[in-house]
């Protein structure tokens, strides 16, 4: 038989995770929308095996009891944890525990001959696999990086982690500036946030270089916009939208050339008037990116990878192959 029942619905949750990867890469959002009827359907292909094995008594019936409360009671738990810990968004967060429903225990498959998973582990808990097979993946990213900038002759701290990329492609881009007026840093401004703010302002990423020392003005603030989320396919891209403050800011004038603003860039004034917050960013880290990406042609960017892609790859990998770890510990000889 090439599998059960259940096992072969299964396989249903791969094209949605697929189309999850790249829905992500593409926009960095997922509609919530997605998660409940997998957390439905997984709920139902585990009351059916468990009926199945009902009472749960025996070798099979209790090692299938085991197995399942581990998935569901530690790794769906382990997703929450991590999205509270700031370690997972929101969606990872959700993916994770939708495999820990979906696939409690190694499923079977035969193909060609094959059995499928070809390495199964000994906890037999199969969304335990797909999350080191997902971590394990995650850890070939920042290397591949690395690897282009080495390529490239760029060698620092942060090779691992961003990459110099034109600054005009920046509305187009997700992640975060790894530089700010003092250099090289971690905590740089969101370009969601960058984003955030042009719409605010009703502005273009072109009109803040070109005309980046009046806009530095708050006063130059008028009419400012609805600032979505700053998500690349919300709305107007950079050209503000539905109208929140007509008013100018209150204040008198300055003159000409002026640079000692009480609050440059009208950053506070920003992040007081949206009604959210913007990823964490306050009035120093938006100002600071504001100087970078208004002064440099080249800025360095962490792309960051959301955890749903490699996830996704991890549950086709872990489908076929098996447990990657469990497979490298053993050719060493530690299992």
């Amino acid at each position: 038989m090439f599998a059960t029942l259940p096992d072969l619905l299964r396989l249903l949750a791969v094209p949605v995770f697929a189309w999850a990867a790249l829905r992500d890469v593409r926009t960095r959002r997922l509609p919530n929308r997605i998660w409940p009827p997998l957390y439905a359907f997984g709920a139902v292909l585990l009351v059916w095996e468990a009926a199945a094995l009902w009472p749960l008594a025996g070798f099979e019936g209790t090692r299938f009891a085991v197995r399942a409360a581990i998935s569901v009671l530690f790794v769906a738990p382990l997703g929450y944890a991590f999205w509270y810990l700031g370690a997972f968004g929101g969606a990872d967060a959700k993916a994770l525990i939708a495999l820990a429903l979906l696939f409690p225990t190694f499923p079977e498959y035969a193909v060609a001959g094959a059995e499928l998973p070809i390495v199964e582990t000994q906890i037999g808990v199969f969304s335990l696999t797909v999350l080191t097979n997902t971590v394990l993946l995650g850890l070939a990213y920042p290397l591949g990086l690395a690897g282009l900038n080495l390529s490239r002759g760029r060698l620092s701290a942060n090779s691992f982690l961003a990459r110099p990329v034109a600054t005009e492609s920046l509305p187009d881009r997700h992640g975060r500036l790894f530089e700010d007026d003092a250099g090289e840093t971690r905590s740089g401004l969101d370009l969601d946030a960058l984003r955030m703010y042009l719409r605010w302002r009703g502005l273009t990423l072109a009109d803040l270089r070109a005309d980046s020392d009046r806009l530095r003005d708050p006063e130059s603030v008028a009419e400012t916009f609805d600032p979505t989320d700053g998500g690349t396919h919300v709305g107007p891209r950079t050209d503000g939208g539905t109208a929140v403050d007509s008013e100018a800011r209150d204040g008198s004038s300055r003159e000409a050339g002026s640079t000692d603003f009480d609050d440059p860039w009208a950053a506070e004034r920003f992040l007081a008037e949206i009604d959210h917050g913007a990823y964490g960013t306050d009035a120093e880290t938006l100002r600071g990116g504001l100087a970078v990406v208004a002064r440099n042609d080249r800025v360095l960017v962490s792309p960051g990878m959301p955890f749903v892609v490699p996830m996704a790859i991890g549950l086709i990998v872990s489908l076929t192959v098996g447990d990657v770890l469990f497979a490298l510990l053993g050719a060493v000889g530690l299992v």
